[in-house]
């Protein structure tokens, strides 16, 4: 235990204030049970280790316990806890829980049996706690994080620090919201690189190693993380990546089934299981016909990668440049709103607004006349009418 509070007190002392992503003022931090879950490198502990170190409590009090530590190889969760709270623990959080088995169980033994202790967990995008079974999701309040958003990127690289809109606000005000930004401030000096590097916090300056770490990131998840998945053999971890490449060379494409079956020799019958792993995985987002029938969400319009810098990791040659808009529109308009495929457009938002995403040549031919309908435009710093700048859509969150 001396050893974990060690650890747990060096990692809250070292964490850095200066930037903090989105979802730290949306959790409701004063619950007693808070699962986070995201995609690997998106930033979930360094979110909770700083809400942890802006509680000013002693290790003995409040600590952090990471479940993939090998000290709990030997020892289980449950009694490290009982000890920890036995001896004045208020407040722990645990970190990784997909790494360790049974975790769901045992967060329910100790809520239950301790009502004073406050627990924070995180794990990976692929956990399902209504799927556990132990059933925490009548106790815990779960949250996402996903990547960061063009707006968080420009704060997090020091270029510009702005609150994020809502999506009417940019629809109704997008001919003069520009007018808030600072006079020298350039969106598309940034955007391109953005699109390229910019969703991960662990971006550094060489973009060879950043490519070369999503890479690894992207492997680590398919041979680690799937295995938590219900249904999921690990030994068709292989086909998975191979499944993964042909999608990364054709997205956004309309799936053909038996083809994708026959590419990366997976079962035909399997193969929407596995679809449906990638997108738990955060490594694909699928697209769905609007509509709410049963049959519609059986089978996805398009497959996209999740976010555009996967595009430029995993795809061969230089990505097309509609591919990337449309995913970048998608990604980030799918944090906090319902996005589909309508008959018409490219994107139908909340089942009220239609958007044709383009560059800034894009005619009004495919949504003339339809109520509420509106260009998503490339390579444009500001908008005009039913014209909006793609960038702007990177401030929702």
């Amino acid at each position: 235990m001396k050893e974990l509070l060690n650890i747990s007190s060096n990692l809250v002392n070292s964490v850095n204030q200066d930037f903090k992503r989105f979802l730290y003022d949306e959790i409701t931090w004063s619950e007693r049970l808070i699962g986070i879950k995201g995609a690997r490198g998106t930033g979930k502990t360094t979110l909770i280790l700083q809400w942890l170190q802006n509680q000013d409590l002693p290790v003995e009090k409040a600590a952090y316990f990471s479940l993939d530590d090998l000290y709990f190889t030997t020892r289980s969760l449950l009694d490290t806890i009982d000890e920890f709270h036995n001896h004045g623990g208020e407040i722990v959080l645990l970190d990784e829980v997909h790494k360790y088995p049974g975790w769901s169980r045992e967060i329910k033994n100790m809520y239950d049996r301790y009502p004073s202790l406050k627990i924070i967990f995180t794990g990976s995008s692929i956990i399902n706690i209504s799927r556990e079974t132990a059933d925490l999701s009548r106790r815990a309040i779960m949250y996402e994080l996903p990547g960061l958003s063009f707006r968080e990127y420009l704060a997090f690289k020091g270029i510009l620090n702005k609150p994020p809109f809502t999506l009417p606000e940019i629809i109704e005000k997008s001919s003069n919201i520009f007018r808030i930004f600072p006079s020298g401030f350039k969106p598309l000096e940034y955007f391109s690189d953005y699109l390229s590097h910019g969703y991960y916090p662990f971006y550094n300056d060489n973009q060879d190693d950043y490519y070369q770490r999503l890479r690894q990131l992207t492997r680590l998840i398919v041979e680690f993380d799937m295995s938590e998945l219900k249904g999921f053999d690990s030994r068709n971890s292989k086909k998975m990546l191979q499944l993964l490449s042909i999608i990364s060379l054709q997205v956004p494409f309309k799936p053909n089934i038996k083809k994708l079956a026959e590419r990366s020799s997976i079962h035909r019958n399997s193969m929407n299981s596995y679809l449906i792993y990638l997108e738990d995985a955060r490594l694909i987002k699928m697209l769905y016909p609007s509509g709410s029938s049963i049959a519609t969400l059986q089978k996805p319009e398009k497959i996209f990668l999740e976010n555009t810098n996967m595009i430029y990791a995993l795809a061969e040659g230089e990505p097309e440049k509609g591919n990337i808009r449309e995913t970048f529109f998608y990604n980030q308009l799918s944090v906090s709103h319902n996005v589909k495929a309508p008959r018409k457009g490219d994107f139908e938002v909340n089942q009220k607004f239609l958007f044709e995403v383009g560059g800034r040549n894009k005619t009004q031919k495919q949504i003339a006349g339809i109520p509420n309908s509106y260009l998503a435009l490339d390579d444009t710093e500001s908008g005009y009418k039913n014209e909006i700048p793609l960038w702007l859509f990177g401030f929702l969150y």
